[in-house]
């Protein structure tokens, strides 16, 4: 690059790492859950970033992943495909740099994510099928000579997950003085695998007994991939949880690093996210849901052998993004959710007084 190029490229990095430095760590919330008094549940707050989800790490890393093998400069045009929540804080960061942003995106992703990207400056191209968002983020890159960040297949590799504060770090860090510092089971869902990767490459780098599990959505093709490695496409990811759960094995899916996988109805994650935003007093995402009825599942079991220890699972993004969706019973009924009835069966659970 030129000298010029090159004050730019240092100039870009400044000014990311600047903004991480501006904001602290994520919370992790300890939720005791009456019916486990010896399994103590905690959640990774990601919704406290910037851009208000997990995804404001992923798009970081992005950023100087790219910026550092120079595939971005001060005239790129930077283009993702996603299913909201990465193009929203894509888009802030490219704001962040001068940068033209471009999110293909389903026209079925939530209003509120939409513009929320707009809000941090970026373009939106709206496809009709889900499946084709990536085939128009290419094209788009071509067309415009700009650059496709393409977070399915970088998200595992961007994030340096030996350390430098990523989310197993911070995890585990937090946890070092409580009653079970070091988690028998962490659970987070999967859309690109790339948060999978980085707590089970951690667990391995520091030689950790903790379990990883992910959530995924039933009608997503990671769990069925896990299951049975020959199948890695489906026609389509029959879920409307938002972020997680795709219609094709992800190259940053990497199922050798994870221990067990969980199938949740949507019913369930709702259930689920309905029954914790309670709890917690205050609304969260689908996916935090579908983590939620996970952790459940690995509760009980572990109560029925007598284990005791620690659960870690993801927040990953607020509620409010959904109001119109996962929080409108007359949108879920009209998609056939019948989420009261786990909703019923999660509370007893809870409170101890059911099982699943």
């Amino acid at each position: 690059m030129s000298s010029v190029s090159r004050s730019w490229l240092i100039e870009a990095v400044r000014r990311i790492e600047a903004d991480f430095n501006r904001s602290s760590d994520t919370h992790l919330i300890h939720h005791e859950v009456e019916g486990f008094p010896g399994i103590p549940l905690y959640l990774k707050d990601e919704s406290s970033h910037p851009t208000g989800s997990l995804k404001h790490r992923l798009a970081r890393s992005l950023f100087l992943y790219a910026l550092c093998n120079e595939w971005i400069g001060p005239d790129t045009t930077v283009i993702e495909a996603s299913s909201g929540s990465t193009a929203v804080s894509e888009a802030y960061f490219a704001k962040l740099l001068g940068l033209r942003f471009i999110a293909v995106v389903p026209k079925s992703v939530a209003q509120a994510k939409i513009d929320a990207i707009r809000f941090h400056g970026g373009e939106i191209h709206a496809v009709d099928d889900p499946s084709s968002v990536y085939e128009a983020a290419h094209r788009l890159a071509t067309e415009t000579g700009g650059h496709y960040l393409d977070q399915f297949t970088y998200a595992e590799r961007a994030t340096d997950w030996r350390g430098n504060n990523n989310i197993a770090e911070s995890l585990f860090a937090q946890m070092s003085e409580e009653p079970h510092p070091v988690p028998a089971w962490i659970v987070t869902g999967a859309g690109t695998g790339g948060t999978s990767a980085t707590l089970g490459r951690y667990i391995r780098y520091r030689r950790l007994p903790t379990r990883l599990c992910v959530a995924d959505p039933e009608g997503s093709v990671f769990h069925r991939h896990f299951a049975d490695r020959s199948v890695t496409t489906l026609d389509r990811c029959a879920s409307f949880i938002e972020g997680i759960g795709r219609p094709r094995v992800e190259p940053s899916f990497l199922p050798s690093l994870i221990d067990r996988m969980e199938a949740i109805s949507d019913a369930q994650s709702i259930a689920a996210a309905r029954l914790i935003s309670e709890r917690l007093g205050r609304r969260v995402g689908g996916s935090t849901g579908t983590n939620i009825w996970a952790c459940a599942v690995l509760m009980e079991e572990m109560a029925a052998r007598g284990e005791a220890g620690a659960i870690v699972t993801i927040l990953c993004d607020g509620g409010e993004r959904y109001t119109d969706t996962y929080y409108d019973d007359t949108w879920l009924t009209a998609r056939g959710a019948d989420w009261q009835t786990p909703y019923g069966q999660l509370k007893a659970v809870f409170e101890g007084r059911g099982s699943l």
